[in-house]
């Protein structure tokens, strides 16, 4: 059995309990991206909070062995079980509790990334059941709004001191510390593209990267061989990569958003920590 259609059956358990309003099925499998790693998410909407009893009953229903079962924390119960051999990593949230998440994107441009990641599985997600709450969902998050993308855009310009250091980290063979100042720099990297292409940010780590990329309009030329190369290239190499794919960047924010002056941010960016000349070692 494919694990849309499992997802499907399960979801017809979880709507038996009258408090559940709407399921919806996010993660790689509603993107069609899954592999064989994948597991299914559901993100279970109630009326009022469940108890115990609601979350564990399907799972008792689909003879599944419970991995973790954590209590009411950060505005979400969450449960992880095994059924028919695949993982289930379950969200449940109050109804009432999305749509401020919502709004609070929306309406307030909250960058959080926690909170984008519901408002994208709303957008991008597949309704199980409850498909008119969704549907009314998903019209208010698909307009992603501009000030959201300027919002993203302003949280990522700067891309920290560190990155000034980097020719003195890469001559001093500091890996662990120059990896470290890559790995930020690429992060935040994937925020400005995130807004640039208005997209709601689908995972806090990026995960899926090669593909969410691959379904940006608004990037540096081949940026998913050259962000790959990043990881896989001589340091020495990665760091002219990432310089160009920076500047690249800039042009394209300007050009999306004429009316964000950057000229403080480049002239940081291109700014690299001057050696000691004068002084006798």
């Amino acid at each position: 059995m494919g694990l849309h259609k499992l997802a499907s059956n399960i979801a017809r358990i979880y709507e038996l309990n009258t408090k559940v309003e709407a399921v919806l099925l996010g993660g790689s499998v509603s993107r069609n991206w899954s592999d064989r790693y994948s597991d299914i998410e559901l993100f279970i909407f109630w009326k009022e909070q469940p108890t115990d009893e609601d979350r564990k009953n399907p799972i008792l229903k689909l003879e599944g062995d419970i991995i973790d079962f954590y209590p009411f924390e950060d505005e979400e119960w969450s449960e992880t079980y095994i059924t028919e051999g695949v993982k289930l990593e379950i969200s449940n949230f109050l109804t009432d509790t999305i749509n401020k998440v919502i709004n609070d994107v929306t309406l307030s441009f909250d960058t959080d990334l926690d909170r984008q990641c519901i408002v994208a599985t709303v957008n991008n997600g597949v309704p199980l059941s409850g498909d008119l709450v969704i549907k009314r969902m998903k019209e208010i998050v698909n307009n992603y709004p501009n000030e959201l993308s300027v919002a993203m855009i302003q949280e990522n310009i700067h891309l920290g001191n560190r990155w000034n250091n980097r020719e003195a980290l890469l001559n001093r063979q500091d890996w662990l510390m120059l990896y470290k100042v890559i790995v930020e720099v690429s992060t935040k990297i994937m925020g400005i593209l995130f807004g640039l292409n208005r997209q709601y940010v689908h995972h806090p780590a990026f995960k899926w990267q090669n593909n969410t990329l691959k379904s940006m309009t608004i990037t540096p030329d081949n940026i998913v061989n050259r962000i790959e190369s990043i990881f896989l290239e001589n340091p020495s190499i990665s760091i002219r990569v990432l310089e160009a794919i920076i500047q690249e960047l800039y042009e394209l924010i300007q050009r999306e958003h004429p009316q964000l002056d950057l000229s403080k941010v480049i002239e940081i960016s291109l700014f690299v920590r001057p050696k000691n000349g004068k002084i006798d070692l």
